[in-house]
């Protein structure tokens, strides 16, 4: 990337070139082929590595890190397999792989091709009643400049997503409106706050005025090429990534309108550096919120960064969901919001066909899943583990039957999961095997069954809803019924399905999987 010293036209363009090259002709796993995990314990271990500040540690090293409980030794894991005297199988609190939602977010991200059609209601609360709400279906509506416009439908967005017409309304209105959005991943909010970035910015001010917070160097990346590829048409607008490797020459003076990176590297630009002034952002955004709370001393720095800001800026919070720590960091945050949310009523497993199936072991589970696929025809499916170590049998005792499975799973890199991602979606694997690492994280729209081997349980051991809503909730595609089977071998595991059951009120039937006719119906 061009030196932020060079201020000729020259430099600046070159710098735009380079966004743009980066957002078409660079693959985000390439981005990130130097995080291996491998390569992060082997650097913790050595005694001559230096250092880094606590800010560049957790800007730097908090995408890929894996939890201290997500990989135990072998000797100190347990041996799992073994059977409790009521058939259940146990397996210590250390061998269960914890959800990273920050590998999750990008790699959902990334996985999808399309915008997912969302069938959850928007739910729109402002402080002041008065205050208008409009919606938009068509790009035009927004009287977007021309060049924004056409970078838009460079991108194939034809019509605004559900999101993007409730959303951009507001955000490019005057006076400027603080937002805090909630929108399921792949639903076009990125490019919605995106496009509000662009449409802010005034190239003739050779200043920062927009910055954009993600709590990982990819997921910054991966909003900067969004943002690269609808500007494509603007090349006055200048942005910079300011994340791990970027670095600027002491003394200077940033002249890009837009930064999008992490918050460790943009507070030492910014409050260390002071090579802008943060009272001169009219925009700052912050991405998903929910990750970013979730990285221990990201919250601080955002905080920190705020502070420094007018009381006239803008202020745009996206978050793929809100538990009550998201919504207590947003409101410190954001003065006054308008809240866009999920309705929560509407959370609904309607279309698909949900089953359990009785199994007295890790054996009989196997022999539920080989008779379900000898007798109906199945496109692709996902298979949910609890550890590793069952993934890893289970894809022995596939793969040995002649079936094309692919396993994703805590120790891979984050390229190595890309890899597996691209090939199952590619259909180049039918099944796809995988931990609880990315329970929450999957894009599983294209797959028409759904099986939890092991169903998911929170730390508690209680069933854990939200987890099972995400496995399943989008098999379903294109009108498609979807088909979940939960493989149940012990009086707890039963419990837990009962417990599902009850809580989203919807039926779980009883599957005889020994039964080819029965088997049968389910797939028709």
């Amino acid at each position: 990337m061009a030196d932020t010293t060079a201020s000729s036209t020259t430099g600046a363009a070159a710098l735009g070139s380079d966004w743009i090259k980066k957002a078409e002709d660079q693959e985000i796993s390439t981005l990130v082929n130097e995080l291996s995990i491998d390569k992060e314990k082997k650097e913790a271990e050595s005694p001559t590595k230096k250092e880094e500040s606590p800010e560049e540690g957790k800007v730097s090293n908090s995408s890929t890190a894996e939890p201290a409980t997500a990989a135990p030794s072998e000797p100190a894991a347990k041996e799992e397999g073994a059977n409790s005297e009521n058939g259940e199988t146990v397996s210590s609190a250390e061998d269960a792989e914890a959800f990273n939602p920050a590998d999750a977010s990008l790699l959902m991200k990334i996985i999808r091709k399309g915008l997912v059609e969302s069938k959850l209601d928007l739910e729109v609360q402002r402080k002041d009643p008065s205050s208008p709400l409009y919606s938009v279906k068509t790009f035009e509506a927004l009287h977007l400049k021309p060049e924004l416009l056409q970078g838009v439908y460079a991108m194939g967005f034809n019509a605004p997503s559900k999101i993007q017409e409730t959303a951009l309304p507001t955000l490019l209105a005057d006076p400027p409106q603080n937002m805090i959005a909630q929108s399921q991943s792949g639903t076009g909010k990125t490019a919605a706050f995106v496009l509000a970035m662009l449409s802010r910015v005034d190239p003739r001010k050779n200043y920062p005025q927009v910055i954009c917070l993600s709590p990982t160097y990819e997921l910054a990346i991966q909003t900067g090429e969004v943002a690269a590829k609808m500007a494509k048409f603007c090349p006055e607008i200048k942005l910079r990534y300011a994340v791990r490797g970027e670095e600027i020459a002491k003394g200077a003076k940033l002249t890009d309108h837009i930064i999008i990176g992490t918050p460790g590297k943009l507070m030492d630009w910014g409050i260390k550096f002071r090579a802008f002034d943060l009272k001169k952002i009219t925009v700052f955004v912050l991405d998903e919120a929910d990750v970013m709370i979730a990285t221990q001393g990201h919250q601080d720095q955002c905080i920190r960064i705020h502070k420094q800001l007018s009381s006239r800026c803008q202020m745009m919070f996206f978050s793929a969901t809100y538990e009550r720590e998201v919504m207590e960091f947003a409101e410190y945050i954001v003065p006054n919001p308008i809240v866009i949310r999920l309705a929560r009523e509407q959370e609904s497993l309607d279309n698909i066909k949900q089953y359990y199936v009785k199994c007295r072991n890790q054996d009989d589970k196997y022999q539920a899943i080989s008779n379900i696929y000898g007798v109906i025809t199945v496109g692709q499916a996902i298979i949910f583990c609890h550890t590793r170590k069952t993934a890893s049998w289970l894809s022995g005792k596939m793969s040995q039957d002649g079936h094309s499975v692919a396993v994703l799973s805590g120790e891979l890199t984050v390229e190595q999961r890309l890899a597996v991602l691209d090939r199952f979606r590619a259909g180049l694997e039918k099944v796809l095997i995988t931990t609880n690492v990315l329970s929450r994280g999957i894009d599983v729209e294209q797959v028409t069954i759904v099986v939890n081997f092991d169903l998911p349980m929170d730390q508690h051991g209680r069933a854990d809803c939200e987890t099972y809503l995400h496995r399943i909730g989008r098999t379903g595609r294109f009108g498609k019924n979807g088909i979940a089977i939960n493989l149940v071998d012990s009086d707890r595991s039963m419990a837990i399905c009962r417990s599902i059951e009850a809580h989203f009120q919807k039926k779980i039937h009883l599957l005889d999987a020994e039964n080819s006719d029965e088997i049968e119906k389910i797939g028709s």
